[in-house]
């Protein structure tokens, strides 16, 4: 079955990010459900794709199995260990996500913390990253998340300016906007070209549980986008207003949905993810 590069992907596709399944969620019905909702691409994590080959699966099975199914790998999840914070975690990792890279060709890595150390080393480290990453054609998209030592847009936006490589941008979590120190309007002065990825979930305005902590949370009480309290529409607005241009990723840990066929939650994440572009577009 033919399938995209996901070089090529643009503001009309959809990438399924790992984690709005369960963690290790059987890879064929990933892929089953993805392509049957319309989906262009998948995200692939490193801690899957590691089970998967301990499995005895070969990196070209693999990519048989998604161009099968009319599917690119378009993100790699995650990259860690690229500051000061974990060394022995970064060489651990990083050959995964090159065999990656040159199996599946994605369009961009994603990177999160914790960075360690200094901002400057963390600018020093993110640099390397980006250039390790440049000789795969990947880009770099740094997500801050409020549990890490990259808390807000301004700490991702410092390490990401301060290492200046030009495959080295951002990755936009609606969640973190909505629920951390950030919000929507903090993206206005970005630059399109620092916009690498976007995810996109809804949820509620406040803790489902009071006593649940922050990550736990954002890992098991998203909602479909467009749901729950956030303004999904005026977050996809913004975004084209600055000239955004790539596909959107649904990210939606909803513990709910677990029991469910995976078939109906990315089914319903689809559905709600296109009425918000939909209704972006025609306001």
């Amino acid at each position: 079955m033919a399938h995209r590069s996901a070089h090529d992907l643009g503001p009309d596709d959809l990438v399924l990010s790992h984690f709005s399944l369960e963690r290790f969620h059987p890879f064929p019905d990933r892929l089953d459900a993805a392509a049957a909702a319309g989906f262009a691409g998948i995200g692939l994590f490193t801690g899957d794709y590691l089970r998967l080959r301990e499995e005895g699966h070969t990196p070209a099975d693999l990519q048989t199995m998604v161009d099968d199914h009319g599917l690119c790998v378009a993100e790699i999840e995650v990259a860690r260990g690229w500051g000061a914070a974990d060394p022995a975690e970064r060489e651990r990792i990083e050959p995964v996500l090159w065999e990656r890279a040159d199996t599946f060709a994605p369009r961009a890595l994603q990177a999160i913390g914790p960075r360690g150390g200094t901002v400057e080393e963390a600018v020093t480290g993110f640099g390397r990253l980006c250039d390790e990453a440049a000789a795969h054609d990947l880009a770099v998209a740094l997500e801050f998340l409020p549990f890490t030592d990259i808390t807000t847009l301004a700490d991702a936006l410092t390490i990401v300016e301060g290492a200046a490589r030009p495959n080295g941008g951002l990755c936009l979590d609606l969640w973190h906007l909505e629920r951390g120190s950030d919000d929507r309007a903090s993206v206005a002065d970005l630059g399109a070209e620092l916009v690498i990825t976007v995810q996109m979930s809804g949820g509620p305005a406040e803790p489902v549980d009071p006593g649940q902590d922050y990550k736990d949370d954002c890992l098991r009480n998203r909602r479909p986008p467009g749901s729950g309290d956030f303004d999904a529409v005026d977050f996809v607005r913004r975004l084209t207003e600055l000239g955004v241009t790539g596909p959107w990723s649904v990210e939606v840990c909803d513990e709910r949905a677990w029991g469910q066929p995976a078939a109906s939650h990315v089914r319903n994440c689809a559905d709600h993810l296109r009425a918000v572009l939909s209704a972006a577009r025609s306001g």
